[in-house]
């Protein structure tokens, strides 16, 4: 009798304590919205960093950012240097390419490869370098109590590279045998050949590296290229991580004084650029998929209307999901796996308008038609208010992530500095949103109508042309009826000499 007591009084007390839960959870339900975008949050307040805290210079002539940041005992280095390939030798074309991966892999005058090597695993520091068309990177990553023996290799990087004979024979192989590679992938046809469509066949950023401004590269070359530019008038320094600012400034006044070499400023990059004539490029590929690119020209990035073409294009297809391009062809039709648009402004000369997507052979040519159309549409009609709104909102409230952490935030600050914008728009970071916030819905259709014009459209198309042009039995349109200009094969290029080639 007893233990059915004890279990009554067990349940009674187990069905108290749910109802309790229920009670609570009740008292708790009333107060959350019943559906997601009933959701309310207060405004985002976020002020960006004043570079001018920041920013230190140098007496060598550079510019340092200095970040710190004491929450783990780790400093990261990163040296750019305006050094590009619009100052590379004609017939020398993959040097700025080689340099950058000798400066590190090459050893230096304390030490042979190996030995660098070994010593930077000792110390479990990462040492690197990349290149871009315009500019270098030199990165030196490692705990705090290195700093001074990291400095010490730093410095011999920077001044006193070995570019060891063996690591550039090995750097010119792997050359090579990219090179034999460049036709294999779609992806990278289309992104060359659309390269010499927006800029031009001459201009810097197209001159590619062959097998002979390969073979041609010595380790003198090299020496002589890395002693006219490597100087500290053309770095600039972004440092963030373990150190107090002072004493790091002090550190890298000795990292940069006493320069072995003379000063050669850099010159300006060039800005001359020549968009391609309207009309359709087909570069004729058996792969299962067609690749499309829909160009325009486009503008720089301290362009008046910059602001407005940003918010523009993320309605019409830089947006993800939320964007026009992306729901016609990929959620409405089916017809791309992905489908987007891109407006960058140019930082030194005018990038592009690109649409691109993927999409089956047979139905290339509709997906392009329905692309356009939206193009068309969004030039026509004035975008919805939602629209609008969702567009500007994913701008400032993603701002933030800019200078999430102090690597990010040295690496932003740097980049205003040795592309210029600091000098001309030193408050670009901290006018950014209000300027996204004043496009309008009328600003929205006028850097449309301006800017997407049908009739300088040019269409490029890697894929089987037959299949292409056959199109879609349901989706009848016409190849010709996409562009203003004539219809153009445009023949693979030998891999070795970047020449066309014939069929």
């Amino acid at each position: 009798m007893t233990s059915h007591i004890h279990t009554l009084i067990r349940s009674l007390a187990v069905a108290v304590v749910v109802l309790a839960g229920f009670t609570v959870a009740a008292q708790v339900d009333t107060s959350i919205p019943n559906r997601p975008e009933k959701l309310a949050f207060p405004p985002l307040v976020y002020n960006p960093p004043n570079a001018a805290d920041y920013r230190v210079k140098l007496a060598a002539g550079s510019v340092a950012y200095l970040v710190p940041d004491r929450t783990r005992p780790l400093i990261n280095i990163v040296v750019l240097v305006r050094v590009g390939d619009h100052m590379v030798p004609l017939g020398k074309e993959p040097l700025n390419e080689l340099m950058a991966g000798l400066l590190t892999q090459g050893g230096i005058r304390s030490k042979t490869a190996p030995e660098l090597d070994e010593r930077l695993e000792f110390l479990a520091a990462s040492l690197g370098a990349s290149a871009t068309d315009t500019q270098m990177a030199v990165s030196l990553n490692l705990l705090t109590n290195h700093l001074d023996e990291g400095l010490s290799i730093l410095r011999e990087v920077l001044t006193a590279p070995r570019f060891q004979e063996d690591r550039l024979a090995l750097a010119k192989q792997r050359r090579l045998q990219s090179m034999h590679e460049r036709n294999d992938d779609s992806a990278a046809i289309e992104a060359r050949e659309r390269a010499f469509l927006g800029f031009g066949e001459e201009f810097f950023t197209n001159h590619h590296a062959t097998a002979a401004s390969l073979e041609s590269i010595t380790r003198d070359d090299l020496v002589a290229f890395h002693r006219q530019w490597f100087h500290p008038v053309n770095f600039v320094l972004a440092v963030s991580g373990d150190f107090e600012p002072k004493a790091m400034a002090a550190k890298l006044e000795t990292l940069l004084g006493d320069w072995p070499t003379a000063a050669n400023a850099a010159p300006p990059i060039p800005a001359n650029p020549v968009f391609a004539a309207p009309g359709i490029r087909i570069v004729d590929k058996a792969v299962n998929q067609g690749r499309v690119s829909l160009m325009l020209p486009g503008i720089r990035r301290d362009d008046p209307d910059y602001f407005a073409v940003q918010v523009m294009n993320k309605i019409l297809g830089g947006g993800g999901f939320t964007s026009r391009i992306t729901k016609r062809v990929r959620s409405d039709e089916g017809l791309a796996y992905s489908a987007s648009s891109a407006f960058h402004g140019g930082v030194y000369y005018a990038a592009p308008f690109v649409a691109a997507y993927q999409s089956k052979s047979r139905t290339v040519v509709y997906a392009a038609a329905l692309v356009l159309e939206e193009m068309k549409r969004i030039a026509a009609e004035p975008v919805s208010e939602q629209e609008l709104h969702t567009a500007k909102r994913s701008f400032i409230e993603t701002f933030p992530r800019t200078f999430s952490n102090a690597d990010q935030t040295a690496a932003a600050l740097a980049a205003e500095e040795v592309t210029g914008r600091y000098v001309t728009d030193p408050d670009y970071w901290k006018t950014y949103r209000t300027k996204i916030d004043a496009v309008t819905i009328a600003d929205v259709q006028r850097v449309a109508k301006k800017y997407l014009l049908p009739e300088k459209v040019v269409l490029l198309i890697v894929g089987p042309k037959e299949d292409v042009l056959k199109g879609h039995p349901d989706h009848p349109v016409k190849l010709e009826s996409l562009s203003a200009g004539p219809v153009t094969d445009v023949p693979l290029r030998d891999p070795m000499t970047m020449k066309p080639m014939g069929k």
